[in-house]
């Protein structure tokens, strides 16, 4: 008998990641060596074996009501009928020819996969499985018993229930395995904004569900998939399933640079809800495109942007050539694009390195921040924990930028969180956010805010780094002679403990 996934238990984080990590003790049996590698093909298996349940769930919807669904994929392709342990596809393979389970896998699945988005009338989902799977051309795993163990693995995760956004596998894993690179020294920084920082972003921003939003270097689609919940939630629990969907389909745009990431962003998404993402992949500044064959009717501009540009990368001067004010530095280079971007009374909630915000030794940083403060309003400077972005490999010190495009900046309003002590294993949480969104409508000033007023900043040469000028450093009132004294009753009073400690050892 076929299994039930329409109403199964929920799966727990512990769950979720006993399940992932246990899968990737397989992949390393298997010589996949390291996070980047598990990444691309964890992917395409969760995605499978998380569209198919929910694909179960849509065609009983569907039949209650009446209506026709047509699934992305049919037999034998489904995960139920080739990856499932009582699939049918999978009986016959197993029970076949040594080798014969991975050579479906590799020569008929990926490729049937593959070719979805040519096929005529491709459904946009189809289109998104075609994607995910583009640059894989076999699978990782050497041998049919460790990609059966991989799979066996996958489908236990019970990730069909009801909270798909609270309790998200590809967000939870991606997220855990990004950590991993990070703490190894590896790139994932580059890719993973710290979740909770992003729910602040949103917050703050507050993107509503008629307006358009973008991220122009958009990692696993963390930025997205926020605002979509955000946009969401105002709509509100009567909101039609046809409102929902449109807000997905025509609302949301993002466009990220690197292979192995911009399949993980397409999966992320379309298992949020979002089964049409806009996403374009190529180089945002150069517009050197690689895919944009999903990237459909998006507007000139841009309502909202919400994006946290990779820190320290340099471009060539053939991208330079693009903007106003030319540098290597792609910080700048992605600031400009941005304010670009926006459409007038448009919102941005962007992350920037503390490069960006002192540096006045360079013409572009300098006429990048001019162009910024005299063509928006930049209402808001949040000055992060300089260990924010530790966990995921990136040291350097962050701030948040707020700006409406469309009026001068007359006065920043700044808020200090670097006192706050970040380290992995304790990261900066949406809670430190609550006494900055409490301050935040009235602009107040209390011991973390204050605010400049813009002739200070043109004074300043546009340095825009945050120095609270509240703050109370420690001072030390005790003269020289004083110092000496402690330092001499501190040394006597060892001097006795050692004395006291000698003697108890001669009289044992």
């Amino acid at each position: 008998m076929p299994r039930d996934d329409s109403n199964p238990p929920a799966a727990t984080r512990a769950d979720l990641d006993s399940a992932v990590w246990g899968a990737c003790d397989v992949l390393r049996r298997s010589n996949v060596a390291g996070a980047l590698q598990y990444v691309p093909e964890l992917t395409w298996l969760l995605f499978l074996r998380v569209l198919d349940a929910r694909e179960v769930l849509e065609a009983e919807e569907a039949e209650a009501f009446g209506l026709p669904f047509a699934p992305s994929l049919a037999a034998p392709y489904r995960w139920r009928d080739w990856a499932a342990p009582d699939g049918e596809k999978r009986g016959a393979l197993v029970t076949g020819a040594l080798g014969a389970f991975k050579g479906f896998v590799d020569r008929e699945l990926l490729p049937h996969l593959r070719r979805l988005r040519d096929q005529p009338n491709a459904m946009p989902r189809q289109r998104v499985i075609a994607e995910i799977v583009r640059g894989t051309e076999s699978t990782r795993v050497d041998t049919d018993r460790n990609l059966l163990d991989v799979l066996d693995r996958v489908d236990a995760l019970d990730i069909a229930g009801e909270n798909y956004d609270d309790l998200f596998p590809l967000s939870q894993v991606y997220e855990g395995l990004l950590l991993k690179m990070g703490e190894k020294g590896n790139d994932g920084g580059q890719f993973f904004t710290p979740r909770d920082l992003i729910r602040a972003v949103v917050r703050a921003i507050d993107p509503a569900p008629r307006e358009t939003v973008y991220d122009p270097c958009c990692g696993t689609g963390g930025f997205l998939i926020e605002a979509f919940k955000n946009m969401g939630a105002r709509l509100g629990d009567d909101a039609a399933a046809t409102d929902v969907t449109a807000m997905g389909a025509g609302r949301l745009y993002g466009r990220e640079k690197e292979n192995q990431v911009f399949p993980i962003a397409l999966a992320n998404m379309a298992l949020h809800g979002i089964d049409a993402p806009n996403l374009w992949h190529g180089n945002t500044l150069s517009l050197q495109t690689q895919y944009d064959g999903l990237w459909t009717q998006a507007p000139a501009l841009f309502d909202v942007v919400l994006t946290n540009p990779p820190f320290g990368g340099q471009e060539n001067a053939d991208v330079q050539h693009r903007f106003a004010y030319r540098t290597s530095a792609t910080q700048i280079l992605f600031l400009q694009h941005v304010i670009d971007s926006l459409a007038h009374g448009g919102r941005c909630g962007m992350v920037v390195d503390e490069g960006v915000m002192f540096r006045t030794n360079e013409n572009a940083f300098v006429q990048t921040k001019r162009k910024l403060l005299d063509g928006c309003d930049l209402w808001c400077v949040v000055s992060l924990p300089a260990g924010t972005f530790t966990a995921t490999g990136a040291g350097v010190k962050t701030n948040l930028l707020f700006f409406t495009r469309g009026r001068r900046t007359e006065r920043t309003w700044y808020y200090d969180l670097s006192g706050i002590k970040v380290t992995k294993k304790r990261p900066l949480t949406l809670a430190s956010f609550d006494d900055f969104f409490a301050r935040l409508p009235g602009r107040e000033d209390s011991e973390l805010s204050w605010t400049v007023e813009r002739a200070a900043i043109d004074a300043a040469g546009y340095d825009l780094k945050a120095v609270n000028p509240n703050r109370r450093h420690a001072t030390d009132d005790r003269t020289p002679l004083e110092i000496v004294g402690e330092i001499e009753a501190r040394g006597a009073e060892v001097a006795a403990a050692i004395g006291r400690l000698r003697a108890l050892l001669q009289a044992g």
